[in-house]
């Protein structure tokens, strides 16, 4: 179990933002941290990795003290078993594809491992290039086996497919969730793209100006079938399409058209030309079909 507590001020677009969150993640699940730009997730893994440090707080992995303001205890970044996979990518340029995995080895580490990232992430065609022959997709390949060398307790991943395009994304996906599986860590993704978060996560936490204003299953979380809301509207489906594993239901509402995310059990009694209610909450839209 991985017990998370932590406070810092941070500088935000409309001022001072209290930065205030308490998480418990159980080890081996995929955790999504998702807001709006801003809202603070970003701190978040910097928080946990060592590379910023908390006002006040405490990060417990598996019964091992990492923070602990009170007493004094915080370890350096590189006493933490963390791998940071940024947007980036961070490779070394004068290092070929295998020299950058080599070179994250810890002291006496078996050079084994090495190998079996790069059969498993499948560089070996790749391996003697250097980073400036390599495309988008296959430098953050590159970037993911780097991260997982040192086999790491936690694989924190900040918006590494943000920069590539949609088949891309969906086949460095498929990478991400293969090694997790394989090495059973903990990762912490953030993403903005909601079709990326339920597909990947066991568990999503929604952040909002430094708080988290909701967690749980990422269909839980981003589509409810109780019909309340801010907003209400009445509108006709115009389009239904699947993507990925969620449907988007593209709804006109007076002379606009709003997108919604349904599960495939809410689109199975709904047909283009249905009248539908769609209530609104933040991060939250709801569709129901008016019989």
């Amino acid at each position: 179990m991985i017990q998370i507590a932590l406070q810092k001020k941070l500088s935000a677009a409309t001022g001072e933002m209290l930065l205030d969150i308490n998480m418990q993640i159980e080890q081996g699940k995929l955790v999504t941290l998702y807001g709006s730009s801003g809202a603070g997730k970003t701190s978040i893994l910097r928080m946990i990795a060592g590379l910023l440090q908390a006002d006040t707080g405490t990060i417990t992995v598996h019964q091992k003290t990492w923070l602990n303001t009170s007493t004094g205890i915080c370890l350096k970044p590189q006493q933490r078993k963390i791998g940071f996979v940024f947007q980036d990518y961070a490779l070394f340029p004068n290092m070929t594809v295998k020299e950058n995995l080599l070179f994250a080895l810890e002291k006496n580490q078996d050079k084994q491992i090495v190998k079996e990232l790069i059969e498993i992430i499948e560089l070996e065609d790749l391996q003697n290039r250097k980073p400036n022959n390599l495309s988008g997709g296959q430098k953050q390949r590159v970037a993911l086996a780097r991260a997982l060398v040192r086999k790491p307790e936690i694989l924190m991943l900040d918006e590494p497919l943000s920069a590539l395009d949609k088949k891309m994304r969906i086949k460095l996906q498929d990478y991400i969730l293969k090694v997790h599986k394989k090495f059973n860590i903990t990762t912490l993704l953030i993403s903005h793209d909601i079709s990326e978060v339920i597909k990947m996560s066991d568990t999503v936490f929604m952040i909002e100006n430094g708080k988290i204003i909701q967690q749980g299953n990422p269909i839980e979380v981003f589509t409810t079938k109780k019909v309340s809301g801010k907003f209400q509207f009445t509108g006709e489906v115009i389009d239904i399409k699947k993507e990925d594993v969620i449907y988007i239901v593209t709804v006109l509402i007076g002379t606009n058209f709003v997108k919604i995310i349904a599960e495939e059990n809410e689109i199975q009694t709904i047909t283009i030309g249905d009248p539908v209610l769609v209530a609104s909450k933040a991060f939250n839209p709801l569709l129901q079909k008016i019989n």
